[in-house]
């Protein structure tokens, strides 16, 4: 678990969500993953292995695009949360007659083991995470070296005009704070991740009514922020979000329906071989040790290696 998590993410909160989250991949998911899966075609290796990352929440239509595209490869699925695991299993997994359940790109259920795979896809699920970093490290370790990270989430600029009407009406805030494209840059490069590429765009829906535009929202997510209120709202205070919701957020160039933004953060990055800082005596894994080798050098087989602080002559 990182020493560092954000300051507007309630984990308790979090990990209820989590437990507790729909079961049901929603609409935006899909969409978000149908373009990042667009995405893969610059991608110039495909993958002999991947791992699909709580896949009903992300997007059970996507794996479906992912698995279209790399046909041959072998896919791990990991569900975190154990009441999405069997809804995965009953989508995805093939019956015992399909000749796909026995071929190369046969289905694997689980969490994937170190350095086990050479895509790692998850969709729509790093901004709900309470600890970021440590998940991010739980990816890196999943790939293997010269693997990469495709992965999306929501931007600052979410829910932008529902955060300027909980303002004005002196209200707790809407929603947690999203993190920007830029500082999970830095934190792909401080798990270890190596050349990360993100972008974003905006994507406005709208909705016939504030209920309808409400109920969306709750399958989305919910509010993790600490000052969020304590409480369920009566009846009056509904009213009186969906009068406000009616007046404050109608936009007439869509024939008055209710426009809601939502930024999308793209990001993918490499894991590169491991680099040994060279100490008077330094420790390398047998698992970097041939990581490192595959990428030029001399056989050796030691698990243990101390390096000289000065050069032979």
């Amino acid at each position: 678990m990182s020493s560092e998590r954000p300051p507007t993410i309630d984990p308790v909160a979090a990990a209820r969500w989590h437990a507790a989250a729909p079961a049901a991949s929603p609409w935006l998911h899909e969409e978000v993953a149908r373009r990042m899966e667009d995405r893969l075609q610059w991608i110039r290796q495909a993958p002999e292995s991947w791992c699909h990352w709580d896949p009903v929440r992300g997007g059970l239509q996507a794996h479906a695009l992912v698995s279209a595209r790399y046909p041959q490869a072998r896919c791990q699925v990991y569900e975190t949360s154990a009441h999405c695991e069997p809804v995965a299993r009953q989508a995805l997994a093939k019956p015992w007659w399909n000749p796909a359940r026995w071929g190369a790109g046969a289905l694997q259920m689980g969490p994937p083991a170190d350095a086990s795979v050479q895509m790692l896809w998850s969709n729509m699920a790093l901004h709900m995470a309470a600890d970021p970093q440590d998940l991010i490290g739980r990816w890196h370790r999943a790939l293997a070296v010269d693997g990469y990270l495709m992965f999306s989430c929501l931007g600052p600029d979410t829910l932008r005009e529902l955060h300027g009407v909980y303002a004005a009406l002196g209200w707790p805030p809407a929603g947690h704070a999203f993190t920007d494209m830029h500082d999970w840059g830095d934190m792909l490069v401080h798990a270890g991740f190596a050349e990360p590429v993100m972008d974003m765009e905006r994507i406005t829906l709208t909705f016939a009514t504030p209920e309808r535009l409400v109920q969306e929202l709750r399958e989305l997510g919910v509010n993790l922020h600490p000052d969020r209120f304590p409480s369920l709202r009566g009846r009056r205070w509904r009213d009186k979000l969906y009068e406000v919701l009616s007046e404050r957020l109608a936009d007439s160039g869509q024939d008055g329906q209710l426009a809601l933004t939502f930024e999308i953060i793209y990001g993918h990055a490499f894991k590169p071989a491991p680099r040994v800082r060279v100490s008077s005596s330094s420790a390398v894994s047998l698992q970097d040790m041939r990581a490192m080798l595959r990428k030029g050098g001399t056989a050796v087989s030691y698990t243990h290696l101390t390096l000289p602080t000065t050069p032979y002559v």
